[in-house]
C-alpha cells in the first residue's frame, strides 16, 4: 500500500497554477454534468482558493465585498457553498464551521481526512477510504447505520515544525 499524500502546499508551491487548475477542473466537471458554473459559484471558489486555509461563510462574504460593488447576501454565498460542496469542489471543516477549496479530482462522496495545523491554520487532506470503511464496519456491527464520516486530525504541519 502506498503511503497517503498530503495536500499541504510544498515550499515553492505555485499557488496561481494550483488555483487555475482547480477552477478549470470545476468548469470541466460542471460542463460534463450539465451544470452551471455561475459567476457567484466561481467567485466563492476563487475566494477559497486564495489560500490553503478554511474560511467561514462570512469571511468569504467579506472577501467578495472587497472586490465587488455590493456585499453578497449570506443566502447567496451559502447556496454557492452548498453547490460547491455537493460537487466535491469544496469541503466543509466541521470543527471550524468553515470551508476549504479542494484541488483534487474527486467527488463529494470520497472520504478524506483533514490534517489541520494548530499553529498556522493550514489544512491538508489525505485519502481515508480504508480507515473510514473500518470505522463504518465497526459502527454497523453495533447496529448503527453511518451516514457521513468526517475525520479531522489536528497537529503541526511540516512547515511549522521546521520553524521550531
Amino acid at each position: 500500500m502506498t503511503p497517503p499524500t498530503s495536500s499541504f502546499p510544498e515550499p515553492g508551491h505555485d499557488h496561481a497554477r494550483c488555483a487555475a487548475e482547480a477552477i478549470a477542473h470545476a468548469e470541466r466537471a460542471c460542463l460534463a454534468r450539465g451544470q452551471r458554473f455561475t459567476p457567484i459559484r466561481r467567485e466563492v471558489l476563487e475566494a477559497l482558493l486564495a489560500s490553503h486555509r478554511p474560511l467561514g461563510a462570512y469571511e468569504i462574504i467579506d472577501r467578495l465585498a472587497e472586490t465587488t460593488a455590493t456585499r453578497p447576501a449570506p443566502i447567496t454565498v451559502y447556496r454557492a457553498l452548498d453547490f460547491l460542496t455537493a460537487n466535491g469542489f469544496v469541503h466543509r471543516i466541521e470543527s471550524r464551521n468553515a470551508f476549504l477549496a479542494c484541488s483534487h479530482d474527486h467527488d463529494a462522496s470520497t472520504i478524506v481526512a483533514f490534517l489541520i495545523c494548530e499553529r498556522c491554520g493550514a489544512v491538508g487532506e489525505i485519502a481515508a477510504a480504508p480507515m473510514a470503511e473500518r470505522l463504518h464496519q465497526a459502527a454497523r456491527a453495533t447496529g448503527f447505520t453511518p451516514r457521513l464520516s468526517v475525520v479531522e486530525i489536528t497537529g503541526t504541519c511540516d512547515h511549522c515544525r521546521t520553524k521550531e
